[in-house]
């Protein structure tokens, strides 16, 4: 299976993990089960194409996420960010992506 595909990443796993010259996103998805891996799937999809690195975690502790200002299942966060809220498509996903890399994003 190529890296580029389309899955769900494991926890920590880097996709494109080879770029190490690539900015690294390092994200959480909050959500019950089902809906963090179809939010996961799409984000891999959407940003595959983008010059960047992703590492997802994944938060199951439903309280810990309302702790964090999570409403919506699933969302998804970065560095204490709400980016996206609810199964966003890949579109905006893609476009959410490439407004950090416009803005030059500190990564990590």
């Amino acid at each position: 299976m190529s890296e580029e595909s389309c899955r769900v990443l494991r926890e920590d796993e880097v996709l494109h993990a080879r770029h190490s010259e690539w900015p690294l996103f390092a994200v959480t998805i909050h959500g019950s089960a089902v809906e963090r891996a179809k939010l996961a799937k799409r984000l891999a999809c959407a940003i595959k194409h983008l010059p960047l690195r992703l590492k997802i975690a994944y938060e199951k502790d439903p309280r810990r996420s309302m702790e964090r200002g999570v409403g919506a299942d699933p969302t998804l966060e970065w560095e204490g960010q709400l980016l996206a809220e609810g199964l966003v498509s890949a579109e905006r996903l893609s476009e959410i992506f490439e407004a950090l890399l416009a803005q030059g994003a500190r990564t990590g």
